[in-house]
């Protein structure tokens, strides 16, 4: 008779190293997608590493915002100029707003590189807060160069003097002019050297010239 009784199932630790589960991901990114920053159409007038903070009315003490670089960007279009920081590494914007005409630079007390501002309209959150924020840079000689790019932003905006030229198109110049510099140097040695191989030359081949001449004396004679 054909054996009916059922089999026993192995369950044990043969099963567990058999059972190798792989899940195959529903959807495969192939393609990179562009991030859009909206500062595509606006050309970077000012940059400069700071450390920016705000003001916490509800404490009434100041609380870091974040570290990074400070920039003042001009629109290709509109011409308006904006601050815009962003943190390091997070790249999240801690301060958003048009330098307007009624912001009032501060010196900070008992400091000659920070500066303090009032701001109606900041962004940083999305949506606009009335912000005073302080910035903090490494030295004065820093400090006096974002109050003077600030400065000239406000009269920017104000129709009193025309935007600066981009930061970014200034810096891709030095390199070039530095690269041709050497280059012309060395063009203009190779010319000195073959002026002198040819000088040079020029005493040598006298000598042999002049024996066919002295041998036509001798036949005359």
């Amino acid at each position: 008779m054909a054996d009916t009784e059922p089999k026993p199932v192995d369950t044990g630790a043969a099963a567990a190293e058999e059972h190798d589960p792989q899940f195959e991901p529903v959807i495969r990114l192939t393609e990179t997608v562009a991030t859009n920053t909206a500062e595509e159409d606006e050309d970077v007038i000012f940059k400069m590493r700071a450390k920016l903070f705000r003001f916490a009315k509800a404490d009434l003490e100041w609380k870091e915002r974040g570290t990074g670089d400070v920039r003042l960007l001009a629109h290709k279009n509109t011409k308006k100029v904006r601050l815009v920081m962003r943190r390091d590494k997070t790249l999240k914007v801690c301060a958003n707003h048009i330098v307007s005409a009624d912001m009032t630079l501060s010196p900070n007390v008992g400091s000659d590189r920070s500066w303090v501002w009032n701001v109606a309209a900041d962004y940083a959150e999305g949506e606009p807060s009335a912000e005073t924020l302080a910035i903090r840079f490494a030295n004065s000689e820093n400090a006096n160069l974002f109050k003077a790019a600030f400065e000239d932003a406000q009269a920017s905006n104000a129709g009193k003097k025309e935007v600066a030229a981009p930061v970014a198109e200034e810096k891709k110049e030095e390199p070039k002019a530095e690269a041709a510099a050497p280059a012309a140097a060395a063009a203009e040695e190779k010319k000195e050297e073959a002026k002198e191989e040819t000088k040079a030359a020029e005493p040598a081949a006298a000598p042999a010239a002049a024996e066919p001449a002295a041998a036509e004396e001798k036949k005359a004679e």
